[in-house]
């Protein structure tokens, strides 16, 4: 969540910039309203505390020696019966105010570009030339269904849309590049690899922001009154780790990679993509977080989305790097690249792997802190996370650039040694 103190001192401000890159709407008059309700009750509930401590002291002064005190006794009753109610409306206020503050997405950096949509994201960079072919190339789909290694009619049956089952060696590509990239990111990019939980509590959801706000999109299970949901991406349960922590300064920072099950309900997706492997139910992915010291996260960022991409080059992939403008950015992100990858049936690039920094924004709501040596006091990290990248979206791009004439597709060689041997898939 956004800074309290800004939002309390400032909160016409905070809406005003909300509204202009964001186009988010915060009603600020309501916010100064409770607030200064807020002030007023928390006053006089101090003032009560203070108050019935004084006359309970008075009834034992009292009772010492040999006075009456049943006129302090209900003057204490009625005390206590005030406080009571004050002291529940000074929840209800805070409780509607946290509530207020955790639907308010985090402000752009002052370097992302405004924009309402896409069409306001900036080219960075592009590495790699698109293959000219000599034949129409086909769709994943189509190489994929030839040979029964890529089956969405069975995964139908199973799961419904937005489902596939992989079969021979495209399951094994598919296995190969999960392993390819977590032997990077482990090994040369000095990651640590982490294994997680699919399943998380409410509270995780809500430390890195899909709580409460995209709840729509999430898949949950419950068993009895125990309410759990499926991670949407391995940023939730790496980032969480440190949720109610004080990381200490020499563990900083601290960066974590793990493969894993994805599982999003594409609520807002509208029929986008329903054909193959571009956007499903379940998925798997490559996650890079990082946990890092404030003044040291924009060069983290930079340092993560470049891994991102050494990923993509190994693989020989063409890319390019966008900048997202302010109004295609994720709820939690401060500043995003998104890499996209050429695929050669469209003509087009398509996101592969979106990298954030999302500053103290998602620490706030975790409670995140490390101890600063400076002061030795405790202060909110910055948490970052990206896509090293998407496993599923990784082979697709692979089975369509590394296409021959046949139907057949050439592996690259820096997944062979992952493949038993396998040079080509036939």
């Amino acid at each position: 969540m956004l800074d309290p103190v800004l939002l309390r001192q400032r909160p016409a401000e905070v809406a005003e910039r909300l509204a202009a890159t964001r186009g988010y709407s915060l009603d600020a008059s309501a916010l100064e309203s409770l607030e200064a309700e807020r002030k007023q009750i928390q006053s006089r509930t101090q003032e009560l505390q203070n108050l019935r401590n004084t006359r309970s002291k008075a009834i034992g002064q009292a009772k010492a020696k040999g006075e009456d005190v049943a006129p302090l006794m209900a003057e204490v009753a009625g005390i206590a019966d005030e406080l009571k109610a004050s002291e529940a409306r000074l929840d209800a206020i805070r409780d509607e105010i946290e509530s207020i503050a955790l639907g308010i997405p985090n402000l752009p950096a002052e370097s992302v570009p405004l924009g309402s949509d896409e069409s306001g994201n900036v080219e960075q960079a592009r590495w790699g030339t698109p293959r000219a072919f000599d034949f129409k190339p086909l769709d994943h789909v189509e190489l994929g269904a030839r040979n029964g290694w890529l089956d969405g009619d069975t995964a139908a049956k199973l799961s419904g849309a937005r489902f596939t089952v992989l079969r021979g060696p495209l399951a094994r590509l598919h296995r190969a590049l999960a392993q390819f990239m977590l032997d990077l990111h482990t090994g040369e990019h000095r990651y640590m690899e982490v294994n997680v939980p699919l399943l998380v509590n409410a509270d995780s959801m809500r430390g890195t922001g899909q709580l409460p706000k995209f709840e729509d999109d999430l898949f949950a299970t419950a068993v009895g009154e125990s309410k759990r949901y499926l991670i949407p991406t391995s940023e939730v349960p790496l980032t969480n780790i440190v949720r109610d922590e004080i990381v200490e300064d020499a563990q900083m920072p601290l960066r974590m990679t793990a493969h894993s099950m994805c599982f999003r309900a594409e609520a807002g997706s509208h029929g986008r993509d329903t054909r193959g492997m571009i956007r499903q139910h379940q998925f798997e992915k490559v996650e890079l977080v990082t946990i890092a010291r404030p003044a040291e996260s924009d060069a983290e960022h930079e340092r993560m989305t470049r891994c991102a991409e050494v990923v993509l080059e190994r693989l020989g992939l063409p890319y390019r790097r966008m900048l997202l403008c302010s109004g295609d950015m994720g709820f939690s992100a401060s500043k995003t690249f998104d890499l996209e990858v050429w695929l050669p049936s469209q003509a087009t690039y398509r996101e592969i792997s979106s990298c954030s920094t999302c500053d103290a924004f998602q620490a706030r709501r975790m409670q995140a802190r490390w101890r600063n040596p400076a002061t030795g006091k405790p202060e909110p990290v910055h948490t970052l996370n990206g896509s090293g990248v998407a496993v599923g979206r990784a082979m697709i791009a692979v089975m369509e650039n590394y296409q021959q004439s046949d139907g057949s597709i050439v592996v690259p060689d820096v997944l062979r040694p992952y493949m038993g041997g396998i040079d080509v898939l036939r």
